[in-house]
């Protein structure tokens, strides 16, 4: 089995890391959470500082009146076998402090980083690691002092702010807390013990400290309390004989402080019987014991948190997307691969998979019968314009038989507007399509880390779309152009051998000359060639359709794309990265779960070797 200071070493350095990534609790159930710590929790004034300095038996933590602490400090302590004593900061890293008068400054500045020059808190905390042959294996979380009220220059939040702070690391049920309090007070009015009572009422996890019991009243003393008596704890009191003021101005020794505070037991009438049970060498040795204790019963549910938080990292990167490969023809594979799956997106989206494609439809059902219906007909084939169009065929000589120009120029006329209606439809597909590349490309999850790849598709299918367009607008023109080049004879052929319904006689006989002067003769040639017209429009009606799906919509679905493929296929390696480029917030989350999940399995492993060997 390994040994329990291995384990708190590894739990220290687990959460280092967690700092790092910026996990340092109050975000839910993360990594930081689930290790057991030891919170030191205090009203303002009641020794907190001196007690840690104790355990430490160094002088290294900022002093003043207020608010010191502003900032959650993370000690963390290494045995050493020997050797000099030397600090390091989690934010200085390669930076070793043997002077511990600058390790108090290096706090205060680190703080002031922060907060700034105010007595605002902040809940970022300051990670300290101190070796020394001195200490035992131990992380203390040291937080601001518990106040009442607010002074000059704080927020009138502020009482509230330390509050919410303090609880948030204690009301966890994996942090042990360290509740200290001040013997010249009564323990009924305790700030650490109020809060204390609230986060863990059975007390199975705090742990009393009681200090300053040199400066009670002659004649009291505080055995009820460390008994027991007067409030009970799961856990031993530990009393502390912290050194005065006058000791700290006279830069005391804190080692020598420690022989006193033995002394002080051992010799004390009232608290001799207890003298192994107290003092800061005892309260550190204490803790160390049960902090191993608490790490060997929490680490399967460590584990489990790991092993399930892995998962879900793997989960998310295979979400949005693993790193890129740095080989030129890896990337030219993907960028292929990724214009596949726009490509079978945007085929789905035509052929129904995916809605968009019936517009198509909608444009040959209702848009271009719609534009048919509303072409001036009535107006170029009314009697006015009938005669003045055969007149003007006829010239300086009237027709001897049927005015064959007339009839020639009056269709032309008509087919002619045919040719708006063809291109409206050609225009509204390619509108269509345009707007199902722009869905497709939405749509495609794997395109979605990378916006340059999603704007060079874009501008090739749209250079595509374009190209198939103006094929399409040509050959509707020249269905159009067909018509007026050939007309079809046998339609008038037909109505050369109807009979006339009436005075057929008298039509016969009529000359030519007096036809041009009958309504009804001008009226019968607007009518042939209306009918005329109806035969083309129903022909076109039919023909334009199939025209813009051969030269638009087949052509998006055989080859949108070639054109692309084969530029992509001569691009050097330096630009096939460029057209990989992945919006920086997401690779900067991608880099940030990467360092989640090798934390995560580091610690996995490390877990593993060191409590199960």
């Amino acid at each position: 089995m390994a040994t329990m200071e291995s384990l708190i070493g590894l739990i220290n350095k687990i959460q280092r890391a967690c700092t790092v990534l910026g996990d340092h609790g109050g975000q839910g159930m993360s990594l930081w959470e689930a290790l057991p710590s030891v919170a030191v929790v205090g009203g303002q004034s009641s020794g907190k500082s001196s007690v840690l300095e104790s355990v430490v038996g160094r002088d290294f933590l900022p002093r003043g009146s207020g608010i010191v602490t502003r900032r959650p400090l993370v000690l963390q302590l290494h045995k050493t076998e020997s050797g000099a004593e030397y600090a390091e900061f989690l934010h200085a890293p390669k930076k070793r402090f043997t002077d511990f008068a600058a390790v108090r400054k290096e706090i205060a500045d680190e703080t002031d980083r922060i907060t700034g020059k105010t007595k605002q808190i902040s809940n970022v905390p300051i990670h300290l690691s101190i070796y020394s042959p001195n200490v035992v294996n131990l992380t203390l979380i040291d937080l601001p002092g518990l106040t009442k009220v607010a002074v000059e220059g704080q927020s009138e939040s502020i009482v509230e702010d330390i509050e919410n702070m303090v609880r948030s690391y204690v009301e966890k049920p994996n942090c042990i807390i360290l509740a200290i309090s001040p013997a010249n007070q009564d323990i009924a009015t305790s700030d650490a013990i109020k809060l204390a009572r609230e986060v863990d009422p059975t007390g199975e996890r705090t742990f009393g400290v009681l200090t300053k019991l040199d400066l009670m009243d002659k004649g009291t003393n505080a055995t009820d309390v460390l008994e027991g008596r007067a409030y009970r704890l799961q856990h031993p009191w530990v009393g502390i004989v912290n050194r005065s003021q006058a000791d700290i101005n006279k830069n005391v020794d804190i080692n020598v402080a420690r022989r006193k505070e033995r002394e002080y037991f051992e010799t004390s009438s009232d608290y001799g019987h207890l003298a192994n049970k107290m003092g800061s060498e005892y309260l550190a040795k204490l803790l160390s014991k049960h902090l191993e204790q608490v790490i060997r019963q929490r680490i399967p549910s460590i584990i489990a948190l790991i092993n399930k938080t892995i998962d879900e990292l793997n989960a998310e990167l295979d979400r949005i997307g693993r790193p890129i490969a740095a080989d030129g023809g890896a990337q030219l594979y993907m960028i292929l691969e990724l214009c596949r799956a726009f490509d079978r997106v945007f085929k789905e989206h035509l052929d129904g998979g995916r809605p968009g494609g019936d517009r198509i439809y909608g444009v040959f059902d209702h848009q271009l019968p719609a534009a048919l219906k509303k072409l001036p007909f009535d107006r170029h084939l009314s009697l006015k314009n009938v005669q003045k169009v055969v007149t003007q065929a006829d010239g300086y000589q009237p027709h001897l038989i049927a005015p064959e120009q007339g009839y020639r120029r009056l269709i032309d006329g008509s087919i002619s507007y045919f040719k708006g209606p063809a291109e409206a439809s050609v225009d509204a597909v390619h509108f269509v399509l345009k707007e199902l590349v722009r869905k497709s490309i939405a749509e495609t999850e794997e395109l979605k880390r990378f916006p340059t790849l999603q704007n060079d598709i874009a501008t090739a299918a749209n250079e595509a779309l374009e190209r198939f367009r103006e094929e399409s607008r040509k050959t509707v023109l020249r269905l159009v152009e067909m018509e007026s080049s050939y007309l079809t004879v046998d339609f008038f052929r037909k109505l050369h051998m109807e009979p006339e319904k009436k005075n057929e006689k008298n039509a016969n006989s009529s000359g030519p000359n007096n036809d041009h002067l009958n309504d009804n003769y001008l009226r019968r040639i607007g009518s042939n060639v209306n009918g005329y017209i109806n035969m083309v429009c129903d022909t076109l009606k039919n023909t334009i359709p199939k025209a813009v799906v051969y030269c638009q919509v087949r052509e998006a679905k055989r080859s949108l794309l070639s054109n692309f493929y084969a530029q992509v296929g001569r691009r050097e390696k330096e630009r096939l990265s460029a057209m990989l480029d992945e919006d920086p917030q997401l690779m900067e989350r991608r880099t940030q779960i990467a360092k989640r999940l090798e934390l995560y399995k580091s610690a996995r492993d490390e877990i593993d070797a060191v409590a199960w060997k």
